[in-house]
């Protein structure tokens, strides 16, 4: 199952977004199970709205804000069933359409055929990989509607001297000065290698008590912060004895 990186901060889930990419609507009581869903639909491309009754779920689908352009519905609710959602929502002008998938902890074959005689456009049984789930989700929305974003951009850098800042992914990073000054050394050399010595004097100056170690241990967190933009890119390079390079 995938899990979310330690080093990223936790997902927000928001039902107040507002974004341009389609909203996911995930009815799931248990938190845990939400926030791996909720990180592998983020990462894909979407926008993950949480809530855990369907007492929440109606007024999320009835409120005024941005329709959400498809449910992840848990079949096992506190305050009652996925299989009766589903049927209100299909008998719902105007809202009928909405593509639905179930979960379930129920393998049980009749299960299936209830829930798919129901409405529901795909059923998941738990446990499940939250991956295929996204990818599952990107299959119906490419079934039913031309609204799937397309695969995220490519990460790019983007340097504002003035406000001593980085964006990347299209994102402020939150560094420190000294980050800053690490990552802004790399980025003005694309494709060289920096020593350690050369990252020290632009990041330290004269400052004796800052050594190789430190620019490692900087470097470490500036390669996690951009993983949690974008996971699995790694565009810093370490050169064993020789220091550290980067690739926009």
């Amino acid at each position: 199952m995938l899990r979310p990186d330690p080093l990223q901060p936790k997902p927000r889930i928001s039902t107040h977004d507002i974004t341009d990419k389609p909203r996911i609507l995930i009815v799931e009581d248990e938190d845990a199970i939400a926030e791996t869903l909720a990180y592998a639909l983020r990462t894909d491309g979407f926008t993950p709205v949480h809530v855990r009754l369907l007492a929440d779920a109606r007024r999320e689908l009835s409120g005024a804000g941005a329709a959400p352009a498809l449910v992840i519905l848990d079949v096992g609710l506190p305050d009652g069933t996925g299989f009766d959602l589903c049927r209100e929502i299909r008998a719902t002008p105007g809202r009928s359409d909405l593509p639905i998938i179930l979960l379930t902890a129920r393998s049980e074959e009749v299960d299936r055929v209830v829930g798919l005689e129901l409405g529901a456009d795909d059923y998941v049984v738990k446990p499940f990989s939250p991956r295929e789930v996204s990818l599952r989700v990107r299959t119906v929305l490419r079934r039913v509607s031309s609204a799937v974003p397309p695969p995220p951009a490519p990460a790019r850098f983007v340097v504002d001297a003035p406000g001593q800042r980085v964006l990347f992914a299209g994102e402020v990073l939150n560094l420190t000065r000294r980050e800053y000054l690490l990552l802004r050394t790399l980025l003005e050399r694309p494709g060289r290698i920096c020593s350690r010595d050369m990252l020290l004097d632009a990041a330290w100056g004269t400052d004796a008590e800052s050594g190789d170690r430190t620019v490692d241990t900087h470097i470490k967190t500036l390669r996690a912060k951009l993983k949690a933009l974008r996971v699995g890119l790694d565009p810093i390079t370490t050169h064993r004895g020789l220091g550290y390079s980067i690739t926009d």
